[in-house]
């Protein structure tokens, strides 16, 4: 059983991971609506770079908020840890460790974006167009992360499946969506370049319930919080034991 102290750090954690959760789920989904469904052209090098040059500013802004996500990832990921290491520590750092896996790779990715940016020089060079190549199937390297991300997340709902710190209904959700985002993550890497466009609404529908589960496990983890205390015990019947005499009487020795 948890002590006072562990219990007051595990509902501490859990309302940071709930607000963790709403920024990146929120902030995710606004990047991809205004910047990258207006900037990247699948399967077109030329108008990426075009639009890239027309809105620098705005791509500059997505990149940041790509390492912003990045860092919240880190802080998500030492907040579940620190709410799950209760129910099983080895697999709960397991999946901290996945999850600095999965913060390194999306770092990197906008790393080589940056570079990239500072390397156009408008030209029309082979060099420029890999650039514009690179740029537009970025999302495509993206499938790795996303590996990460399922791998860590389905550990980290298991373990809080198993806690019932939230409603299992809620929890079991986060599985479910994380497994189709490993998914995911496999059939980017398996479809081809000119399947851009099928694998990106198909994306879509994969990522559908993880964002519902963001939204609902961050609220949920910030207002309501979590219930770390001990489970009601059964009832000592139901355990094949006998119940203990009421207080004041004591059995009887035979005579």
């Amino acid at each position: 059983m948890p002590s006072q102290p562990t219990e007051a750090s595990q509902r501490t954690a859990a309302r940071i991971a709930g607000v963790a959760f709403l920024i990146i789920v929120i902030g995710w989904t606004l990047n991809w609506i205004l910047v990258d469904s207006k900037i990247v052209v699948a399967g077109d090098a030329g108008k990426t770079i075009a639009n890239v040059r027309a809105e620098e500013l705005l791509f500059r802004l997505g990149l940041a908020n790509e390492l912003i996500f990045a860092v919240c990832g880190i802080v998500l990921g030492f907040a579940l840890c620190t709410l799950l290491e209760q129910v099983n520590r080895n697999l709960a750092l397991l999946a901290l460790n996945l999850k600095l896996a999965e913060a390194t790779l999306a770092a990197s990715l906008v790393l080589a974006a940056f570079l990239s940016l500072q390397m156009l020089d408008g030209s029309a060079s082979p060099l420029e167009e890999s650039l514009g190549r690179f740029l537009t199937v970025r999302s495509t390297g993206s499938a790795i992360t996303m590996a990460f991300l399922g791998l860590d997340s389905i550990l980290f709902f298991s373990l809080l499946f198993k806690s019932r710190y939230v409603p299992r209904a809620l929890s079991g959700l986060g599985v479910f969506a994380y497994a189709l985002i490993f998914i995911q993550s496999f059939l980017s890497l398996l479809v081809s370049v000119r399947g851009q466009t099928a694998v990106t609404t198909m994306s879509l529908a994969l990522f559908a319930p993880s964002i519902l589960f963001e939204l609902l496990a961050g609220l949920w983890l910030l207002i309501k919080g979590v219930k770390t205390g001990p489970q009601p015990a059964a009832p000592a019947s139901t355990r094949g034991e006998f119940a203990s005499p009421p207080a004041g009487l004591t059995p009887t020795s035979p005579r």
